[in-house]
């Protein structure tokens, strides 16, 4: 018996040594202007391709699997976001933008197939198995909201073969994404929120985040072309914390002024009285601690991450040299800086809370904000229920080099764009930015817009697109119960293209906001009025009607004189006692 016990217990600790190499994840903490927090989670997961085809999962998901395998997927890429990132104040995307998705629901998979409709219904399977998984709307991306891109999106694994691999893409930008999201997706990590940096997430301070976005990764890697190849799964949560914001008490979210002795005035203000204070803006770092920011405590590192490496420190934290950083924890863990001392990474203890608490100090100094490549807006321009128009507006920061990029429009079929009318300015260069075309036109109800363009933009310099549009008229029937708010057309995704391309074939993205576009709306109330009206009508005329059929008219000579009132009543009950004694004696 001590025998069998000691071989599973050298099995687990085997295995638990084995997984710590195929399970990696980390919290980096950026700082951002503003009382800002930018952290970015990452789980990554892999998996043997041999073991994965004889579904033998160990730290894959098996629910995930089994879907991707039954749908013939390669390789997969799913997003949830809410928010917009501040690329003016807070600079580069995280991830480069490769991790970022549209608001709402964003997915695109490679799915293996012999013809463009079988690939379809698999995409359908693929759709509604996921949806029930992750508890979304996925289901209803259907062919009117997928397409089919060709310069904007490249494989980001290792594939033996590409002639038989479909790319399809589908966007819902109505869709909610809640807690309902957040469970499903916590549930597919190994230590599912119980421990490790994935303790720290929380849907409260999750979607009270001004930016949040949820990505989820599958994808075939391979050291040598078709030999020792891993599935691996990549999940990331980026999400900007208001620090302020975030420190509020569950109990008491309400922001209220504190009392006038407790704020420091600026006295050098004229209007500076005993009841009057100009709050003093002290350019202090903010104070805050992770259990404060996040609501909830690190429970220390998960069992299955690396004991040794640098994959073994699992959270980072980017801040300048001079700001003080105070770890609080009952276990043991190390600390290390890096070359230029701006990131500090920690290897957690285990089965031992963690903490980092940052004091309200005043610095000296501050990060280098990473620029980005392009700045985009997209706004709808025009007025009236028949036309209108898109301008997007894209800016080069660059002074010296051209950014190329892939410009990708996936727009609902009663939104129907003029293609003659596309007009592509550049007010600093006479050289036509537009390099390719690639358009596919919207069928009613059976197909959305497929637009893609390949531009090219000068240095220091601002393009600007524009375009027309027609809007149908819907059947009242495919109106939403709230069709009086509009109806979001899908973010654009801009694809940088060039030079700038990243080493591990994940790209460089960014995405627009969506559009809110409104249609010409019938005055439901109308409907709502003949119906009211018709049942009045019915009920006034079909109560006569009954009336007459079932009542039974006599004369009024026909009918007993009956005394009314009290003495009516007397008589009534004295008849009906004679009566009962009368049937009393003939019994007798």
């Amino acid at each position: 018996m001590l025998s069998f016990l000691s071989f599973l217990l050298c099995n687990a600790l085997i295995a638990c040594a084995f997984a710590g190499s195929d399970y990696h994840e980390r919290l980096l903490l950026r700082p951002l202007p503003q009382s800002t927090l930018l952290a970015s989670f990452n789980f990554r997961s892999n998996e043997s391709s041999v073991t994965y085809e004889q579904q033998n999962f160990r730290l894959f998901p098996r629910s995930l699997g089994q879907i991707l395998q039954h749908a013939h997927t390669k390789e997969l890429h799913l997003r949830f976001s809410v928010g917009r990132w501040d690329a003016e104040n807070w600079g580069q995307r995280p991830w480069y933008g490769a991790r970022e998705g549209s608001n709402g629901v964003e997915l695109w998979a490679w799915i293996e197939a012999n013809t463009e409709d079988e690939a379809f219904s698999r995409w359908l399977t693929l759709v509604n198995n996921l949806s029930g998984l992750f508890c979304a709307s996925l289901n209803f991306i259907d062919a009117t909201k997928t397409i089919r891109p060709v310069i904007s999106f490249d494989p980001e694994g290792d594939h033996a073969s590409t002639s038989n691999l479909h790319l399809l893409h589908g966007t819902l930008p109505h869709e909610v994404v809640c807690t309902e999201n957040l469970t499903p997706f916590l549930k597919l990590l190994p230590c599912k929120g119980k421990a490790g940096i994935s303790s720290l997430l929380d849907g409260h301070k999750l979607f009270d985040a001004a930016f949040q976005t949820m990505a989820l990764d599958v994808r075939p890697v391979c050291e040598t072309p078709g030999e020792n190849c891993i599935v691996e799964m990549e999940q990331t949560v980026d999400m900007v914390l208001d620090i302020a914001r975030s420190k509020r008490p569950r109990d008491n979210p309400i922001p209220r002024p504190l009392p006038i002795e407790e704020i420091e005035c600026d006295t050098s203000k004229p209007y500076n009285a005993p009841d009057t204070c100009y709050p003093l803006d002290k350019r202090t770092e903010p104070a805050w601690n992770l259990t404060e920011v996040f609501g909830k405590s690190l429970k220390g590192a998960c069992p299955l991450t690396a004991t040794e490496g640098p994959e073994s420190e699992t959270l980072c934290i980017n801040t300048p040299p001079e700001r003080t950083i105070q770890v609080n924890t009952t276990g043991q863990y190390t600390e290390s800086l890096s070359a230029s001392d701006t990131l500090r990474c920690y290897k957690l203890p285990t089965g031992a809370e963690f903490d980092l608490v940052l004091p309200e100090q005043r610095m000296t100094t501050g990060l280098v904000r990473g620029e980005p490549h392009l700045y985009a807006a997209r706004s709808i321009n025009g007025h009236g229920q028949e036309r209108g128009s898109v301008q997007v507006v894209i800016k080069n920061p660059s002074t010296t080099d051209p950014v190329e990029f892939a410009y990708l429009e996936s727009l609902p079929w009663f939104m129907k764009p003029y293609l003659h009318t596309i007009r592509v300015n550049v007010p600093t260069s006479t050289e036509d930015p537009l390099k390719e075309t690639y358009y596919r036109p919207a069928v009613d109800r059976v197909r959305g817009t497929h637009l893609e363009l390949r531009l090219v933009v000068p240095p220091a310099s601002t393009l600007t697109l524009t375009y027309d549009f027609e809007k149908a008229i819907l059947r009242y029937t495919e109106y939403p119960p709230d069709a009086n708010r509009g109806f979001d057309a899908p973010p654009a995704v801009i694809r940088i293209l060039g030079p700038f391309q990243s080493a591990d074939r994940k790209g460089l993205y960014l995405r627009t906001t969506p559009l809110l576009l409104s249609l010409p709306t019938p005055d439901f109330s109308m409907p709502y009025n003949v119906i009211i009206l018709t049942s009045t009508v019915m009920a006034l005329g079909f109560g006569n009607i009954f009336n007459l059929l079932v009542r039974r008219l006599v004369g009024a000579d026909e009918v007993p004189e009956v005394a009314g009132g009290l003495k009516g009543i007397v008589q009534g009950k004295i008849q009906w006692l004679m009566g009962l004694f009368g049937k009393h004696q003939k019994s007798e």
